[in-house]
């Protein structure tokens, strides 16, 4: 008993997604008997999006590791005055930095720049609706790119989407979005505040001209300009030879959640009576289908699984990046807030969850009703 309690009750409930992704994966294999078809859930496609995925988390865990991003917060938030300022400030560095890093990078990062700020100021009361909206914040701004969240990277490898195309598919979401979380702030009042800063660390400036060219070697990978394996060998040797600490704290959970959920969709997508049903359900409205898919198994396993049954993609990538909002499961990205949330403040999950719902349903209304029109 003492070994679930304190291994195995904690593991699965970091890794949540991650444990859904394997049994459903086993569980498929009963019906699609294990042969050569399976080699083919890791062609090249997948084998670039796992590689596209492991460069940029390696690489942004060695920036935490010189404290690049909270160096560059911490100049930014000394800047403003009061409270509203400073959980503005939290949530559009969340925001964009999303963009680059990944939702689930940027709220690893972020989120206790949050708590640091608001507990040395003494306004924890500020900590759910802080940590909510840069939550909602890191969902919505990754979605502007295609390495900006694991679904988007997935997807524009999967269908081999030009750039300009996706871009002008997730621009208006993005702008929407942008709109929402800027009238959210008002919502703060505007409280005086002291914060005392401890003086930030400076990072090492050869570390971050090298970290920065193995990025763009991530990027260029991403944008299928660069061969995935001479990209993945370069930033392995990069990173071994600068900082090779780096490869600890990479999320291989969500490396092995990816694979499961190869496995997961290539065998529904085999299942003749699966393929005829989810067929059926995207021919309504992919946007609402894949939307809803979110609520119950996550964004990213919605996106390897539905892009089996449509090949509209536009309606598929909107709906797995909006569908991040809404339930707590909706994306790893939530969890790992929610986790955070519990850590920090324990004892007040249940007023979080309620707002958190709230905001999240709010967002994600406005949201589909406005995507609705875009396809």
């Amino acid at each position: 008993m003492a070994i679930l309690k304190n291994y195995v009750w904690p593991f699965c409930k970091k890794n949540f997604v991650l444990i859904i992704a394997i049994i459903a994966a086993i569980i498929t294999c009963f019906f699609v008997p294990f042969d050569k078809g399976y080699l083919e859930y890791f062609g090249e496609d997948n084998l670039r999006t796992l590689s596209c995925l492991f460069c940029t988390l390696v690489v942004v865990a060695a920036f935490r590791h010189i404290h690049f991003f909270t160096y560059l917060a911490n100049i930014i938030i000394r800047k403003f005055g009061n409270i509203r300022n400073a959980i503005a400030a939290l949530i559009f560095i969340t925001y964009f930095g999303s963009m680059i890093m990944a939702n689930d990078m940027a709220l690893v990062t972020f989120l206790p720049l949050g708590y640091f700020v608001l507990s040395s100021c003494n306004k924890k009361k500020y900590y759910a609706f802080c940590f909510i909206m840069q939550n909602i914040a890191a969902n919505l701004g990754g979605m502007l790119t295609p390495f900006g969240n694991p679904q988007n990277l997935y997807i524009y490898s999967y269908f081999n989407v030009p750039l300009n195309e996706f871009l002008k598919t997730m621009v208006i979401p993005f702008v929407v979005a942008l709109i929402l979380i800027i009238i959210s702030c008002f919502f703060v009042k505007k409280e005086d505040i002291e914060v005392e800063y401890s003086n930030p660390f400076k990072p090492s400036i050869w570390r971050v001209v090298v970290y920065s060219l193995l990025f763009i070697i991530a990027i260029l990978i991403v944008f299928n300009i660069f061969p995935y394996y001479y990209g993945l060998i370069a930033v392995i040797i990069g990173i071994a030879i600068c900082d090779y600490k780096s490869f600890g704290h990479v999320d291989y959970g969500l490396l092995l959640t990816f694979t499961a959920f190869f496995i997961f969709s290539g065998n529904l997508s085999r299942i003749e009576a699966v393929r005829n049903l989810f067929e059926t359900l995207l021919n309504k409205s992919v946007l609402i289908f894949s939307t809803l898919s979110c609520q119950i198994i996550s964004n990213v396993p919605s996106a390897i699984l539905l892009s089996k049954f449509t090949t509209n993609y536009q309606a598929l990538l909107i709906g797995v990046n909006i569908g991040g909002l809404g339930t707590p499961i909706a994306s790893l990205a939530s969890l790992i807030t929610l986790n955070f949330y519990r850590k920090v403040n324990p004892g007040h999950t249940k007023n979080y969850l309620l707002m958190f719902l709230g905001i999240n349903f709010l967002f994600l209304i406005i949201l589909l009703f406005v995507s609705y029109f875009i396809v």
